[in-house]
C-alpha cells in the first residue's frame, strides 16, 4: 500500500530524513521504533504532505504523492493522528468528529451518519460524551476522539504518532486493543510511531528501527524481539513480558 523510497526531508537547512526507505503492505500494522530525534514523526509528516521532501518518492497504491498537498493526500485515503492529539478543546466531541469528515461533507447526511455510527460503535464512550467539550475529556477519551476524528475521513492507511503518550498503562492497553481491532475487523492498514516498544511490538506485524533519519534495521516482530541491539536499547531484561 505504501512505499517510501530514498526519501530526504529537511527542516530549513537541517536534514531530518537521509534517504530512508520503508514499505507497508495492505492490512499490515507496521511500527517505527527509535529514540527522540530519529526522524519518526518527520517521516509521518512527510507522508502526509505536511513537510516538503526534496528527494525520493512516496508511493501510495502505486501513485507518487510526494508533491501533493495534504488535502489531496487525505482525499486519497491517508489520515494521521498527530502526537498530542491536536483536538479543538472548546468544541464538542461531535463537532470534532464532524471536522474529520470535512473533505467529504458533500457526501450527504446518510453517509455522514453512517460514519458517525461506525465511530460510536468502536468508541461507545464518545457517543455518551458527544455534546461535551473535547477539552473536558480524560486523556484516554481524548485519544479515542483523535482516532475517531481520523476515521471519519474513511482512511485506508492510518498513521498514528505516539498514541500512548500521557496515558495510564490500563488505558494504553485499551487503546492498543482498539488499534488492533481496526486492522482485524475493518481492514485498516496502520503505520505506528510509539515509544512504548513493548505494546507496539505486541500488535505489530513488522517494524523498522530509525536512527538519525535512516532505517537501520527492519524485521518481523519476532526478528526484532530476538535482535540483541533491540533488546538492549528498547526492551531490557524483562522483554519476554511483552507477551504476558
Amino acid at each position: 500500500m505504501l512505499r517510501v523510497q530514498s526519501l530526504s526531508s529537511y527542516y530549513g537547512n537541517i536534514q531530518a530524513l537521509k534517504g530512508i526507505s520503508i514499505h507497508v503492505g495492505y492490512g499490515e500494522i507496521v511500527t517505527l521504533l527509535g529514540a527522540n530525534g530519529a526522524g519518526k514523526t518527520t517521516l509521518l509528516n512527510s507522508i502526509c504532505g505536511l513537510i516538503t521532501s526534496r528527494k525520493g518518492n512516496i508511493f501510495f497504491k502505486d501513485q507518487d504523492i510526494i508533491n501533493l498537498s495534504a488535502e489531496k493526500i487525505v482525499r486519497l485515503g491517508i489520515s494521521q493522528v498527530s502526537e498530542g492529539r491536536q483536538l479543538f478543546g472548546e468544541l464538542s466531541v461531535l463537532d470534532n468528529l464532524m471536522l474529520g469528515s470535512y473533505l467529504h461533507r458533500r457526501n450527504g447526511k446518510k453517509q455522514m451518519q453512517k460514519k458517525l455510527e461506525n465511530v460510536f460503535n468502536i468508541f461507545p464512550i464518545l457517543k455518551e460524551r458527544q455534546k461535551q467539550p473535547a477539552g473536558t475529556l480524560s486523556g484516554g477519551e481524548q485519544q479515542m476522539l483523535a482516532i475517531g476524528r481520523a476515521l471519519m475521513a474513511e482512511p485506508e492507511l492510518l498513521l498514528l504518532d505516539e498514541p500512548s503518550m500521557g496515558l495510564a498503562p490500563k488505558i494504553v492497553n485499551e487503546i492498543f486493543e482498539i488499534i488492533k481491532r481496526l486492522r482485524d475487523e475493518q481492514g485498516t492498514t496502520i503505520l505506528l510511531v510509539e515509544q512504548n516498544v513493548r505494546v507496539a511490538l505486541k500488535i505489530a506485524d513488522r517494524g523498522y528501527v530509525l536512527e538519525t533519519g535512516r532505517a537501520v534495521l527492519e524485521g518481523t516482530t519476532e526478528e526484532l524481539l530476538e535482535n540483541k541491539e533491540v533488546k538492549r536499547a528498547y526492551l531490557g531484561k524483562g522483554y519476554k513480558e511483552i507477551w504476558e
